[in-house]
């Protein structure tokens, strides 16, 4: 499990804690902006468009196999962003490190599902989701304390260095005691299917994260244009492949399982809490005067109240059944309108319980909608419902990001100070609340229960 564990815990990682550091890679390369923001969406777009095919060639091929690989390749990648000698080798290491986490990733989550024991999953998946969150959290105040202590003169390289002795641990552990996993039917991977899925991706994903800090030039537009043709063409060729009785890379019948489209779309608009880590860092920095450091300090009652929240998942199951992730998205809504109110009505000295709140109920929410979309089919498809589930959460948070952060920025204009800002993140927060209300209600009264599907 805690190898396992390190493979889900390792990608959220390397995306939060990036963002602390790119001021001191800025001072020592002499960067761009663009240059900046190329180092974080060329992990970032690799990624999410990978998910759905490294979780499928787990499937195929052995998820023992393939998480090792992953893992294997993000070490090299990892340590190719740690000794970049120029801006444009540390990007070509950004992309290279979102495509092995793109691999490893989905194989923790499906080899989760394929090899514990009915009675010890939902444990097991509420220690993913607990990972998982706990990553996202890390990250944000990680980075800045190596940054601080400077281990050995390393300065910002230590963020991508540290990963390899992580994985020199994990990785010969991995060959030791975990178990191989795979499809019983497996065959060749759909390529077609694999690069069409990847080209609908990019075209919606890397417009969304790049088109903002641009203007919005043409090409972004073209580009979110082209992404819906591409996807109607995937389906289609897909269809064509599943009729033809060769395996597709997303086989159409599986979107027939009950509840699982809805699953889906929960997770969509689940995720747009990716734009809050923006628009809070944004308001402790920028609003508040603190240090990067500080600002992740200031996010540790919701890292509490995300540990705490899975312990309490068995008690919120017994008490709402099958709405038991509406129950934990409609808490963390409930926290995140409160953080609006207490900064509007200038009570910032409280928000400590509205983030523990925030933090619980995401703690609560995301194992439960983890588990709805993975238990509903067979364990031989558990690698690419991985990789859904993944891939939606992160389209979700490029899209939140997107649009609730332009809605950040639009109305905070050119104005610096702490009301204009806190005025700016209010309206985010209560955004963000609408759009988990919104995976709430999709996700009420869908449980854990599978509806296989072979």
């Amino acid at each position: 499990m805690v190898i396992l564990l390190t493979g889900a815990f390792l990608p959220p990682l390397d995306f939060f804690i990036v963002n602390v550091a790119l001021p001191s890679i800025r001072e020592d390369f002499h960067a761009s902006a663009s240059t900046m923001q190329l180092i974080i969406s060329g992990y970032a777009t690799t990624y999410a468009v990978m998910l759905i095919t490294g979780g499928r060639l787990g499937d195929l091929y052995g998820r023992r196999n393939v998480f090792l690989a992953g893992m294997v390749a993000f070490a090299g990648a990892s340590a190719l962003c740690g000794f970049a000698w120029s801006p444009a080798v540390l990007v070509l290491g950004r992309i290279l490190q979102g495509s092995a986490a793109a691999i490893m990733a989905p194989q923790a989550l499906a080899s989760i599902n394929a090899i514990f024991p009915e009675h010890e999953k939902s444990k097991a998946l509420s220690f993913y989701a607990l990972t998982f969150g706990i990553a996202s959290m890390a990250g944000l105040f990680l980075g800045g304390a190596l940054i601080a202590l400077d281990i050995f003169g390393l300065g910002w390289r230590a963020i991508f260095l540290i990963n390899l002795p992580v994985i020199a641990i994990a990785a010969p552990s991995a060959v030791m005691v975990l178990r191989e996993t795979r499809s019983e039917h497996a065959s060749k991977l759909d390529l077609g299917g694999a690069v069409l899925i990847a080209l609908a991706l990019c075209a919606l994903i890397w417009p969304l994260i790049e088109g903002r800090e641009h203007g919005w030039p043409v090409w972004s537009l073209l580009m979110l244009a082209a992404s819906l043709p591409l996807l109607f063409l995937f389906w289609h060729y897909e269809q064509k492949v599943e009729a033809a009785g060769r395996d597709p890379i997303l086989a159409p019948r599986l979107l027939q399982v009950p509840g699982l489209k809805r699953g889906l779309l929960s997770a969509l608009f689940f995720y747009a809490f990716a734009a809050f880590w923006l628009t809070f860092s944004v308001y402790q920095q920028g609003g508040l005067g603190h240090t990067p450091f500080e600002a992740g300090i200031a996010i540790l009652p919701a890292a509490v109240g995300f540990v705490l929240g899975p312990f309490a998942s068995g008690h919120i199951f017994r008490l709402f059944g099958r709405y038991s992730t509406a129950a934990g998205m409609s808490l963390e809504a409930s926290g995140l309108v409160g953080t609006a109110a207490l900064i509007s009505f200038g009570a910032p000295e409280f928000l400590s319980v509205a983030l523990f709140i925030v933090g619980a109920g995401q703690g609560i929410a995301l194992p439960n909608l983890v588990r709805t979309v993975v238990q509903r089919v067979d364990p031989a498809q558990s690698g690419l419902a991985s990789g859904l589930v993944n891939s939606m959460l992160q389209i979700g948070g490029a899209l939140a990001t997107a649009l609730i952060g332009g809605l950040f920025f639009s109305i905070l204009g050119s104005s610096t100070d702490e009301r204009s800002i806190g005025h700016a993140y209010s309206v985010a927060a209560i955004a963000i609340g609408l759009c988990l209300l919104i995976a709430g209600w999709l996700s009420a009264g869908l449980g854990p229960k599978k509806e296989v599907v072979r």
